[in-house]
């Protein structure tokens, strides 16, 4: 396929109007929307409703597991005291817990897709860590306004593709310019 309109400016151009999606009252990390951006090519060079499914599926679910750590060690991170090594050691039971929950979630067929699952997981913290959503510090809020950001990322993926108005190459024909897509899909590996 050759590109009308080369990948970088569309991509480029999307990019750009990420700013009015964040920049607003609403206070969204416009961040989200890239990692899971990305996230759509390292499953292929052509995004697919296949892969945009499974990352719609697995991101929310990572984050719901960060959400579920946040709010566990707000209720239960002083139990050993108030002391810093005290609620280190209660977060890491937490993470350990929970995060092995989270592991053998990927086992399941839906949940599957671990990496997609981690993109979530961190997307989660860092919006709620970070002072993102429409509601700063609140987790419900992040774990909201994360997991809209993160199912923008696929659409801006497909859009990325498909307003480069690609056109079939004339069989035998040479570009003048190389391809940055491979001619084989080269997925990568469903679990970590």
């Amino acid at each position: 396929m050759r590109e009308r309109i080369p990948h970088e400016i569309v991509a480029s151009v999307l990019a750009g109007t990420t700013a009015f999606i964040g920049g607003n009252a609403l206070h969204l990390p416009t961040w989200a929307i890239f990692i899971s951006w990305a996230g759509m090519f390292l499953l292929g060079t052509k995004p697919t409703l296949r892969n945009a499914t499974r990352l719609w599926a697995a991101m929310p679910i990572g984050s719901a597991f960060g959400l579920v750590i946040v709010l566990l060690d707000q209720r239960f991170g002083t139990v050993l005291g108030e002391g810093q090594a005290a609620q280190n050691t209660v977060l890491a039971l937490l993470i350990l817990v929970v995060n092995c929950a989270l592991m053998y979630t990927g086992r399941t067929r839906l949940f599957g897709l671990v990496p997609g699952m981690f993109l979530g997981f961190a997307s989660f913290f860092a919006t709620c860590f970070g002072g993102f959503g429409f509601d700063p510090g609140n987790a419900w809020a992040a774990w909201a306004s994360v997991v809209v950001m993160n199912a923008l990322g696929p659409v801006f993926a497909y859009l990325s593709r498909r307003l480069t108005f690609a056109r079939p190459t004339q069989p035998g024909a040479t570009t003048d310019t190389p391809t940055t897509t491979p001619a084989v899909e080269q997925p990568v590996a469903a679990r970590v």
